[in-house]
């Protein structure tokens, strides 16, 4: 059930309705549970039991943990580690894993050829294992487990972000549970705005003005020029953060219209000056949880430089692979990886220098590190390496003999991600909340009517969003 289609607005509308009945706090968590599950199982309903499975596993290891030595609680950690971390690679990984090992055998003369499984990937399976295990690990570093089973089940399930985030931490949502949650007026109005904004910067921005561009060039990438390559390189820089920020917007806007805080998952990310403060801004909820539950358990930067280095390279690397079981997403990693590395290198250098902190130094460095951004997107989307490759050499050795993209594309491009840049550059240390708070409220109603009406007159092609597949 796509958050751009009319069967999740019906849903949502019928799921809202339900809540605000005068239920007691119990029900009305039971009945987002089952909804919960019914969103869920709109794609394929027997995947329900690995939610289940899941939740199961960790409600049961967690409660062990707390009431065993510590001795015997990294078994138990361990069985959940096992379960959950053997899901998701099973799913994920196995035909990736058994392609490259023919291709490694058949290397040395082997002529081995198995038929290779087919296996479909359970949508959002990545957000939630990671958001389940995070539960396990807290309990096990310390934290108190969760009394209500109910509860636990629903941080696990909670419908907004299941299938996409943000991953949430089970201290921030089940803390809200405790108490009866209802929205108010005003919480009610900004939630449905978020969804009208999301569900635009979605259907609008990122699938019907930009993704042509992309897919032009991309699925065209032998008759891409010069130009074609960096236009659709920027293409896509906007395209998936629109199409990503826009769930999250979708999900913590649903969220609140229920009374849930979720947490922000980007803060102008294309404004960031340097790659640890990208990761501080894109995707939030999973750069903080690699760095709280992999980096750190790795060691972090408690023991010398080559051992950060070796961390800071293994957690992207790995958080590459989270993204796909593909090449194209390790090499992303690792290239973001090594940014992070080579600036830590350049930092003591610099840090000193009074000059880089004048205001024109800083917008340079930003635009630096949004062009070395783009440039790793490149291996992200790109169907294989070759493509990736190819593109990557025609955006600096590439002629322009022909033009896959019209004057109007071109120009579209170069209007939105202008706009997106200049945009985030003013609210990088800001948020959309506090714009709103300052603008008048006709100004706001009128803004929103006009996202409406856009998203009225605009067909659409009902696109998944780019990170259900992951």
């Amino acid at each position: 059930m796509l958050f751009n289609s009319l069967t999740f607005l019906v849903f949502f509308a019928i799921t809202l309705g339900i809540y605000y009945l005068p239920l007691s706090w119990r029900l009305k968590k039971f009945h987002l549970l089952i909804a919960s599950y019914l969103f869920y199982a709109a794609w394929n309903p027997p995947f329900v039991l690995l939610l289940w499975l899941s939740t199961v596993v960790d409600w049961l290891v967690a409660n062990k943990i707390a009431q065993t030595t510590p001795q015997n609680s990294k078994k138990w950690l361990a069985i959940s580690l096992l379960v959950n971390l053997g899901l998701l690679s099973y799913f994920k990984y196995t035909t990736f894993v058994l392609e490259n090992f023919v291709l490694f055998i058949n290397q040395f003369g082997i002529n081995y050829h198995p038929a290779l499984p087919s296996i479909i990937l359970p949508v959002g399976i990545s957000f939630y294992t990671f958001q389940t295990l995070s539960y396990t690990i807290d309990v096990y570093r310390g934290a108190k487990p969760c009394r209500s089973f109910l509860d636990f089940a629903l941080f696990v399930t909670f419908f907004p972000q299941l299938v996409a985030g943000p991953i949430v931490r089970a201290s921030y949502f089940l803390s809200q549970c405790d108490t009866p949650k209802l929205a108010t007026q005003a919480q009610l109005g900004w939630g449905l705005s978020l969804l009208v904004i999301g569900l635009f910067t979605k259907i609008i921005l990122a699938d019907t003005l930009l993704a042509p561009v992309v897919d032009a060039v991309y699925n065209n990438s032998d008759k891409a020029g010069m130009l074609d390559s960096w236009l659709a390189t920027f293409a896509f820089s906007a395209q998936i953060f629109f199409d990503f920020s826009g769930y999250s917007t979708c999900a913590i806007g649903a969220a609140l219209c229920f009374g849930f805080a979720l947490p922000d998952n980007f803060h102008a990310p294309y404004a960031a000056i340097g790659f640890s403060d990208f990761w501080r801004r894109w995707h939030i909820s999973l750069s903080t949880w690699l760095r709280d539950y992999l980096y750190i358990s790795m060691g972090g930067n408690r023991h010398g430089v080559l051992n950060t280095y070796r961390n800071l390279m293994l957690t992207m690397l790995l958080g590459g692979l989270w993204h796909g079981a593909a090449w194209g997403f390790i090499i992303w990693g690792g290239l973001h990886g090594l940014f992070l590395i080579i600036e830590r290198l350049l930092q003591p250098f610099f840090a000193p220098m009074q000059w880089v902190k004048f205001a024109a130094i800083q917008f340079v460095l930003a635009l630096f590190t949004y062009l070395l951004v783009c440039i790793a997107w490149i291996f992200f989307r790109a169907a294989d390496i070759n493509i990736a490759l190819h593109l990557l050499t025609t955006l600096f050795f590439g002629q322009n003999h022909t033009l896959l993209l019209s004057n109007f594309q071109m120009a579209i491009v170069g209007v939105i991600v202008s706009s997106l840049l200049g945009y985030q550059w003013m609210m990088r240390n800001s948020c959309l909340e506090h714009l709103a708070d300052r603008t008048p409220p006709m100004i706001r109603a009128l803004f929103l009517a006009i996202l409406m009406i856009c998203l009225l007159f605009t067909p659409g092609d009902q696109r998944a969003f780019i990170y259900f597949q992951f």
